[in-house]
């Protein structure tokens, strides 16, 4: 049966073992039926991921200079390639059952790209586009805004999306975002020039995402997860 409310938990300046760890904890559970659907809105501390495709070919920088920065690279369960997670930029984590949504994992990615794509366009008038049958997430022109890369167990997700708003989009120099050639990566901070209020992004977001799902949201500390 559907649970019509979505919990959603906000963690900021983070490090990216403990949320993993953490998702991994929730998404066994969720399989398990402990608990209920939730949404991790996270911001991490500078690291690279490098999903189940990608390729060292794709770091443009040898391992040592990340040791010396102090920034860690993980290879993890999710789909793409590399890319890059920090400050300023809103991580979104679902630990959602799919077999309560028709098990229709497409369906599932859309409808995250579509949140972000109403609040570009209510929020700050931005054109952006999802590219249906060729690259996910969302992009303004060849430049990607929110990137998505999932992983999914017996239905339910963990992973999900990097969407820039404030981040420091110098880092992507290091990299080749998601492994894709002659294509960029953009923020809403870039596109305005402006900073960006993150609270409001987030609160903009998580009710789209529920308007998207159909379902109700509720603010929870960690800790009061059910």
């Amino acid at each position: 049966m559907l649970n019509q409310t979505l919990q959603i938990i906000c963690l900021k300046d983070t490090n990216y073992e403990d949320i993993l760890t953490l998702q991994r904890k929730l998404r066994d559970k969720r399989i398990a039926g402990k608990i209920n659907d939730c949404l991790l809105l996270v911001t991490h501390q500078p690291v690279f991921t490098l999903g189940k495709r990608g390729k060292y070919d794709n770091l443009l920088v040898p391992l040592d200079q990340l040791k010396q920065a102090n920034i860690p690279i993980y290879e993890v369960e999710r789909g793409g390639d590399i890319t890059y997670h920090g400050p300023g930029q809103l991580v979104i984590y679902p630990i959602i059952d799919l077999k309560n949504y028709k098990r229709d994992l497409r369906g599932f990615v859309d409808k995250l790209q579509s949140a972000v794509l109403t609040l570009l366009t209510e929020y700050y008038n931005i054109s952006a586009h999802k590219e249906d049958g060729t690259h996910t997430g969302v992009w303004v022109e060849k430049n990607k805004i929110a990137a998505i890369g999932l992983s999914l167990r017996k239905w339910v997700t963990m992973h999900g999306m990097a969407f820039n708003i404030n981040t420091d989009l110098s880092y992507f120099n290091m990299i080749v975002p998601c492994g894709l050639v002659n294509r960029g990566v953009t923020s809403i901070k870039q596109l305005t020039g402006n900073e960006v209020d993150f609270d409001i992004i987030l609160k903009a977001f998580a009710k789209n995402f529920c308007h998207e799902l159909g379902c109700n949201g509720k603010f929870i500390a960690l800790e009061n997860i059910e």
